[in-house]
């Protein structure tokens, strides 16, 4: 008689059959207290939690979800009707071809609160992320913890802040997308984040929500005013990216971890030139420094597809910086549309340290006029932020190339990458000035410093004596700014044809990776020729 025949085999395969059954439907509640939100949700103009993830996820690519009944039957989850699985969502899918760890409030469920096997269950996903090198996405949006069972999760729930910030530090790239509300020990979920998108209008991230707030200190205060995501993108900068929606939101997720240098599984993504031709770059810029043009555009005809994702583009707006693709190889781009700001500084230090962390190698279009001074600059902190950036720029562990293309002046030359700064390769477009500042200002400079001098003394000042050495010094800066005249010292490694630079950076960019993966047999002694 064959096996599948025999009534144990019978017996054993149904009773399998049946505990499968149990638990599938228990799952399916978990999934329906979630979903009976639905109406509610599409008022808003929400997606659904699962929904959320399902968009994130690369479509009939493989998911494994972790832990779908964390916290049966406990605390008000009663294991029978009321199914909530810790009110979270959990598993391993993958992103944009890279397989990573994605972690989901399930918003559904009581609005998101923090539960006890929720955090449990959290804090599990995290340690295996951190275990198998897995990127970390979470999908927020809380109504905080729930007050009633603080003594079960306030302080193991710290870990989970610990964890992030390992994460962190261990080179694993966290990116949240704050959907709504992530308060208190929510917001720092999202301040630990590297990456952080918020949705206008939808994302609130505080330490203490209108009534909180109210309560503790008697302010009365607006959400959108008190941690709203305009705020945050343009004001604060605890946000990266500023979404129009749950999918732009999640779409602009899946393009942050498609920009970085991490270990893909599936194919990479085919490698088209830019939109525009690099002819137009000689019209677009202007030969004169003193002309502003937006860098924008001369990003958008030396990249692949002319697709450029900018970081924090509402916060020091003249600094930009964001991710692209040269031939298919990842780079960070940092360029400049005016003085850079504290915020422009701030900016760039953090886009720095990112791209340390992903090893994603780092493209300076230099044309700055150096640092923004004056009264305001001075109380925003310009110095400690600048330095903060030199630092930065300085120590940063992945290959950097410089492209001087405009202005290159003061420490803003400094703070981009100039040839002291350890740029692997730095070069020139003919039409850009390096020095300590515009012929100009120097001449303005000395001629203030004179005349305050002559006043101090109680004397007239030689007007036309400083007239004549303000011509004179004008001349000679404009002279010595010359690119001509840098790379003839080798401030810079040579001048290019501004239309050749997306094929100057690639050839710097391929030198430097063969470099970095290279390991020659070293000896003690120096081949001697004997």
């Amino acid at each position: 008689m064959a096996i599948a025949e025999s009534e144990a085999f019978k017996h054993n395969r149904a009773t399998h059959l049946e505990l499968i059954g149990d638990f599938r439907a228990l799952e399916a509640k978990v999934l329906a207290a979630s979903a009976r939100a639905g109406p509610k949700f599409a008022k808003r103009g929400q997606l659904l939690p699962r929904d959320r993830v399902a968009l994130l996820l690369d479509r009939d690519a493989p998911f494994l979800e972790l832990s779908t009944l964390a916290g049966i039957g406990m605390h008000d989850d009663d294991g029978v009707e009321n199914v909530y699985g810790g009110g979270v969502i959990a598993g391993i899918g993958f992103v944009s071809g890279v397989r990573a760890m994605v972690f989901a409030s399930d918003a559904g469920i009581k609005g998101g609160a923090a539960h006890p096997m929720g955090i449990k269950k959290q804090l599990r996903v995290q340690d295996i992320a951190i275990e198998n090198k897995l990127p970390y996405i979470q999908l927020v949006e809380s109504a905080g913890a729930n007050l009633n069972l603080q003594a079960e999760m306030f302080v193991e729930g710290g870990r989970t802040f610990a964890n992030l910030s390992r994460m962190s530090a261990l080179g694993l790239p966290t990116i949240t997308v704050v959907h709504g509300s992530s308060t208190a020990g929510g917001a720092y979920q999202v301040g630990l984040s590297d990456y952080v998108i918020m949705i206008r209008g939808r994302s609130k991230v505080f330490l203490a929500g209108p009534p909180l707030l109210k309560a503790a200190t008697g302010e009365i205060a607006r959400d959108e005013d008190l941690g709203g995501a305009e705020l945050h993108t343009r004001m604060t900068g605890v946000g990266d990216y500023l979404a129009e929606s749950d999918a732009d939101g999640l779409r602009q997720a899946r393009e942050v971890l498609a920009k970085l240098r991490w270990d893909r599984c599936l194919p990479a993504p085919a490698k088209p030139g830019p939109r525009y031709d690099s002819e137009e770059l000689l019209g677009i810029v202007s030969p004169d420094y003193r002309k502003p043009y937006d860098v924008h555009e001369v990003i958008a005809r030396i990249v692949d597809d002319s697709d450029f994702t900018a970081f924090k583009a509402e916060y020091g707006p003249q600094t930009v910086c964001g991710h692209a693709r040269i031939e298919g190889r990842e780079l960070g781009i940092i360029g400049n549309n005016g003085p850079i700001d504290a915020q422009g500084a701030t900016k760039a230090a953090q886009f720095i340290q990112l791209c340390c962390q992903s090893r994603t190698p780092l493209l300076f279009l230099q044309n700055t006029t150096g640092f923004m001074v004056g009264v305001e600059a001075e109380t925003s902190g310009i110095v400690k932020h600048g330095s903060k950036l030199i630092q930065a720029v300085t120590n940063a562990s992945v290959p950097k190339v410089t492209i001087q293309i405009g202005a290159s002046f003061g420490a803003g030359a400094y703070a981009m990458c100039g040839r002291a700064f350890g740029p692997r390769f730095i070069f020139s477009w003919p039409n850009n000035r390096l020095s300590v500042m515009g012929g100009e200002q120097a001449a303005k400079v000395l001629t203030i410093v004179a005349e305050d001098g002559a006043a101090a003394r109680g004397v007239e000042p030689d007007h036309a004596g400083l007239a004549a050495m303000s011509e004179k010094l004008i001349a000679q800066y404009e002279r010595e700014g010359e690119a001509l005249f840098a790379t003839a010292r080798l401030w810079d490694d040579g001048i290019i044809d501004p239309r050749d630079t997306r094929r100057v950076v690639v050839f710097c960019l391929d030198t430097c990776t063969e470099g970095d993966a290279r390991e020659p047999a070293r000896n003690n002694f120096g081949i001697a020729r004997l």
